[in-house]
This record gives C-alpha cells, structure tokens and sequence, in this order.
C-alpha cells in the first residue's frame, strides 16, 4: 500500500530513462507510471532525485536517517548509500522536503516516511 499527502513525483528525464530500464522486476513500476518527468535542470532542489543526500523520519517510530539514494552498484550501507531499489529507495525518489508516503515494507506493517531535507549535488 503507497499513499501520499501530497503531490505526485517528480523525476528528471536521465533519471526516468535509466531506471526504466533497470525496473526489470517492476519494482519501481508504480512509481515510474506516476511520475511526473521533466528535464534534469527544471527538477527542483527540493525533490529526493538519484544521488540526493536525504534526511527523512520514519513516523512510525519517529528515526531520522540520513541516506544518498544510488544505483544499486553503488549501493554501500555502511556510508549510508542505499540502493534505489531498497523499499526506502523506492518510497523517497521523487519526494519533495516535507512531503510524506505510506509505504509497505516486507515483514513489517506500513510506515509512514517524511523527508525532512534534501540535498543535491
């Protein structure tokens, strides 16, 4: 189950284009089918893109973690990289600071997930 407060996604036309093709087992399908796609330069710096430095809650519990959302070869856990096909990968692309998503993760009830900053390099 997928819910948001707020607005759709908004994701940059390389990074739609590369995960696209990466979605082999269609897990990032609903969040690709509703995204908003617009040039790389027109996303704002607000908006949880690939590479992003994000710092987000978990409401359920209220933990912050700081992650960078990668392709899964750059996936490294132990500086914080987590892979765009990880459950929390795939909750936070496309959120804005301060938006928030329901998010169901294996083994475990849903959670509601706020990004609380972003940061594009």
């Amino acid at each position: 189950m997928k819910t948001m407060e707020t607005e759709d996604l908004i994701i940059s036309d390389t990074d739609y284009s590369r995960l696209f093709r990466l979605d082999k087992n269609g897990l990032l399908g609903d969040e690709l089918s509703r995204a908003i796609v617009v040039p790389a330069d027109q996303v704002p710096l607000n908006v949880v893109r690939m590479n992003s430095r994000v710092v987000y809650m978990d409401e359920s519990n209220g933990v912050s973690r700081e992650v960078e959302l990668v392709f899964p070869e750059e996936a490294d856990l132990a500086h914080g990289k987590i892979s765009i096909l990880s459950p929390v990968g795939s909750a936070l692309l496309g959120l804005k600071e301060g938006q928030t998503i329901d998010w169901s993760f294996p083994n475990d009830p849903s959670r509601r997930l706020k990004v609380v900053s972003v940061a594009n390099s």
